[in-house]
């Protein structure tokens, strides 16, 4: 797999993080990083303790990280969520929603990256 077909698959934007890194080669040195940043960890375990400041902190982690590297379905919900959660607002049904977004995303891309990450 390429690093196009990667960011095809993720519906991410190709053209757009080319723009920014310039060559593929750099691109994928920060894709496969992003395998193994904690923030999503982090997001998990916050909700689970019903820790909406540090759940914030993650998912604009997340956000940022996605933004820079052009993964934009996982940029989108992370961006819904952290701006639902800034200010540390009280857990409500509508964050799980958001949440289950966040993971649905997350899981997609982590899987297109680990499959260029196999193909390497």
């Amino acid at each position: 797999m390429t690093v196009k077909e990667c960011y095809e698959k993720m519906g991410a934007d190709y053209d757009s993080v080319m723009g920014r890194l310039r060559k593929d080669e750099r691109v994928q040195k920060f894709l496969l990083k992003f395998l193994n940043d904690k923030s999503y960890e982090l997001l998990c375990s916050s909700m689970e303790a019903n820790d909406m400041n540090e759940a914030f902190r993650a998912a604009h982690t997340i956000k940022g990280v996605c933004q820079n590297l052009s993964l934009d379905p996982l940029y989108e919900s992370a961006s819904v969520l952290a701006e639902r959660l800034r200010d540390g607002q009280e857990y409500a049904e509508d964050v799980e929603i958001l949440v289950e977004q966040v993971k649905k995303d997350y899981t997609r891309t982590i899987e297109c990256i680990s499959e260029l990450a196999g193909s390497v």
